[in-house]
């Protein structure tokens, strides 16, 4: 197989990484509209050629995209246009305006949409990981708008990957993703900005973070270029998740004012039962 992975970045470079790993892929072909991610990726050994997006797709049997997702429907559709045999997936962390997007394109039974559930604080092929994906849930969205072929050997290789599969249709996933992941994003984002503000002294911060702190706000090391858009392209699930969590806050917040022992036990005794999930 030929595979074309458009995006060397974290996600991309790390799948381009594991198709050759895996032995899934006799040759990966790189996209990308940075130069400089491009030839990084060649140097790395990530690809072994950069094309252009047309010689790239009509070159390959596979094509993933993983690009920001404000600009993965523009792409998909540029790539579905020059589709034949070719299989197309995505790896973006929404999908209802991709999905609406493509939904009457004639090729749409060549696309298969999917999100794995992994990434790090990092970006570009520098943070390429090996294995990376091992272990980690993928989603695959409206399954039974895609060719069964085309599912078949995208579900094939995430399971060669070590990934187990969830089928969500596109609104149900972005739903869920906002609260398992894109909270946990701003979340992040906005304590750092709090301890920034706060304690002035960057000596002090690094002498006192503790492991806590520093699980905490890892992630807000993460690059804007890919969260800005996918926190405004999910904005009304991450809003409403939002606003729950703020609600959660104050509660905690006017337990704290009043001395409520009791309450913040109770709240804790709450929280802490996530243990049955995330071990």
């Amino acid at each position: 197989m030929i595979a074309t992975v458009i995006g060397l970045g974290l996600i991309g470079g790390s799948f381009a990484l594991a198709l050759k790993d895996k032995g899934l892929a006799e040759r990966v072909i790189g996209v990308d509209n940075d130069p400089n991610h491009a030839a990084k990726a060649l140097e790395l050994g990530l690809v072994d050629e950069v094309l252009p997006l047309e010689a790239a797709t009509e070159a390959a049997d596979l094509i993933a995209i993983a690009i920001p997702v404000s600009a993965i429907p523009i792409t998909a559709i540029k790539v579905l246009n020059h589709v034949r045999h070719q299989i197309v997936m995505d790896m973006g962390s929404t999908k209802e305006e991709l999905c609406e997007v493509i939904a009457q394109h004639a090729k749409r039974n060549r696309f298969v949409a999917t999100h794995p559930m992994w990434g790090t604080e990092y970006s570009g092929p520098e943070a390429a990981v090996k294995g990376a994906f091992s272990g980690r849930s993928v989603v695959i969205c409206e399954r039974e708008a895609s060719d069964p072929e085309a599912v078949s050997m995208v579900e094939d290789i995430y399971h060669t990957l070590g990934m187990p599969i969830i089928y969500m249709e596109p609104e149900e996933h972005d739903l869920h993703a906002a609260y398992v992941s894109h909270i946990s994003q701003v979340t992040s984002y906005a304590l750092a900005l709090t301890v920034l503000e706060k304690e002035r002294e960057d000596e002090t911060i690094f002498a006192l973070a503790g492991g806590g702190f520093e699980s905490t706000v890892r992630l807000a090391k993460s690059s804007g270029e890919m969260w800005i858009p996918i926190l405004l392209k999910n904005k009304y699930n991450v809003l409403d998740v939002l606003r729950e969590h703020i609600h959660q806050l104050q509660i905690m917040r006017r337990m704290i004012e009043r001395d409520d022992a009791e309450g913040l036990r109770s709240a804790i005794g709450r929280a802490n039962s996530i243990r049955r999930i995330i071990h």
